[in-house]
């Protein structure tokens, strides 16, 4: 089956289960690069999140329905091409639209730009699209929307002159721009605006509504917290949330027969695009000194190591608690967390020990910081076992690699403490726990909506539920 060529506004039937959006055009020098993209839109028009913007740096919809098969050049011509399988689209999805954005140039500049909508099941084209641009540098070339049960395709054609920040604005993102040098192409970071309350970005020694100002004293009797190196460096607020955060970790530790228990500590921080809200609002930097005071109890070096993961995995330099209030501001920072971060230049102005957010990408690949712990635990052994707390908001994809990692981690003396912060689609993480055929249960998983309204003490007592009987079967096993 083929198509005829579609004017501006036309519209026609989709009866194919799974189509292709084939964006084309003529490779010459000089030329912008030329990504495409689609959003999926609610009736409203408008995203729910940022999990529904599919491109380069997110080429996966979570629900599976939507994919970035990305670019080939065939005989001169390009090609970039998304996926839409239309019967795995939410119910709540209205419309997917299709764009495309010039990097380095306009779409004036761009030769034979043409939209081809395919059969992914092989029957052929569908609808091709013939578009016209001058000064644009992001484009709708068109859209797949519902209308009374069936789907249909219209060819759009609309230009923006401001670039992909203003397409996406039109759909629900609030686009900051940030001033670069004179000559450079300004750096975009975004983050979308759902319609909920925004709790306002915290200072560098936030502090946490359920925690009491000052802690009380210890029961003589009962757990006692460790003294920590560095603690006395702290603020004094801030000084006083650790020491009542300690006692609470103790507890935790009495309730399973693991009093005293020491071990090393690491931290693992999702930092892919839908991340945004959690670093803008504070939430990463709470959730970062309230991990604090896990190492501070189980590891009395006052360090814990870090990494950040988003499409590829970085250390962060350790942290020492006596420098947590630096720690923070120069490593959980706020606006470098965005849908749109990408460049293919260096960052400037980065700090001694600050990882460019940018080169770390912006999609989930957990399997990548998973690989680069249990290399850094291989590397550097330690007398104790190893606990890491792994945070992340979901939309994993990699499970047979994830999986093939943590089994591969059972005869490791590592314990996988896994933190869904809310959103959704935890994959292989969530099932972990019911996997068969290992000797001992590595993993363990819980998710909050809201980790801002768990008490320290429910939060302590979940983050270390499965801790302590991991450590007496690896024992038992020979692991430890």
């Amino acid at each position: 089956m083929t198509a005829g060529a579609m004017s501006k506004g036309a519209n026609l039937p989709v009866d194919a289960a799974v189509v292709r959006a084939e964006l084309s055009w003529a490779v010459k020098g000089g030329g912008p690069d030329v990504d495409a993209s689609a959003l999926l839109l609610t009736e409203a028009g408008r995203v729910r999140d940022d999990g529904d913007f599919v491109f380069y740096n997110q080429p996966r919809h979570t629900s599976g329905a939507v994919t970035h098969l990305g670019k080939q050049d065939v005989g001169g011509v390009m090609t970039d091409t998304v996926q839409v399988d239309l019967g795995a689209l939410e119910s709540g999805i209205a419309r997917v639209v299709l764009g495309a954005s010039a990097d380095g140039g306009t779409f004036g500049q761009v030769d034979g730009l043409t939209l081809r909508l395919l059969d992914a099941g092989g029957q052929g084209e569908l609808a091709r699209f013939e578009m016209q641009a001058d000064s644009e540098t992001a484009f709708i070339g068109g859209e797949l929307y519902l209308r009374q049960g069936r789907w249909k395709f219209r060819a759009v054609g609309q230009g923006y002159a401001s670039g992909l920040a203003g397409l996406a604005t039109d759909f629900g993102i609030s686009v900051d721009e940030e001033p670069s040098a004179a000559a450079a192409t300004p750096s975009v970071t975004a983050t979308y605006a759902p319609p909920v309350p925004q709790t306002p970005p915290v200072p560098n020694t936030p502090t946490v509504p359920n925690t009491p100002p000052v802690p009380p004293a210890p029961s003589p009797s009962g757990p006692r917290p460790r003294l920590t190196k560095g603690e006395e460096q702290l603020p004094v607020d801030m000084r006083k949330r650790l020491s009542l955060r300690k006692e609470q970790v103790a507890v935790s530790l009495s309730k399973r027969g693991a009093a005293g228990v020491t071990a090393r500590v690491i931290l693992v921080l999702d930092a892919s695009g839908s991340m945004s809200f959690l670093y803008s609002g504070g939430v990463v930097a709470d959730v970062v000194e309230r991990m604090a005071a896990v190492a501070a109890q189980l590891d009395d070096d006052g360090e814990m190591q870090a990494w950040t993961f988003a499409s590829n995995a970085a250390r962060l330099p350790d942290l020492r608690l006596g420098e947590l209030p630096e720690w923070l501001r120069l490593h959980v920072r706020v606006g470098e967390i965005s849908l749109f971060r990408r460049s293919k230049k260096p960052r400037k102005g980065l700090e001694p020990g600050q990882v460019d957010m940018r080169a770390v990408g912006i999609q989930n690949e957990e399997q990548k910081a998973i690989a680069e712990v249990r290399a850094y635990v291989r590397e550097t052994p330690a007398p104790v076992p190893t606990l890491v707390l792994f945070f992340s908001d979901g939309g994993v994809y990699r499970d047979a690699a994830i999986e093939r990692e943590l089994r591969e981690a059972v005869e490791e003396p590592i314990f996988w403490q896994f933190v869904g912060l809310g959103r959704s689609n935890y994959g292989v993480l969530e099932r972990f726990d019911r996997l068969p055929g290992r000797r001992v249960d590595n993993v363990g998983f819980f998710a909050v909506d809201d980790i801002r309204t768990v008490p320290d003490q429910e939060l302590y007592d979940r983050l270390l539920s499965e801790f302590p009987s991991w450590i007496t079967a690896a024992g038992r096993a020979g692991i430890l």
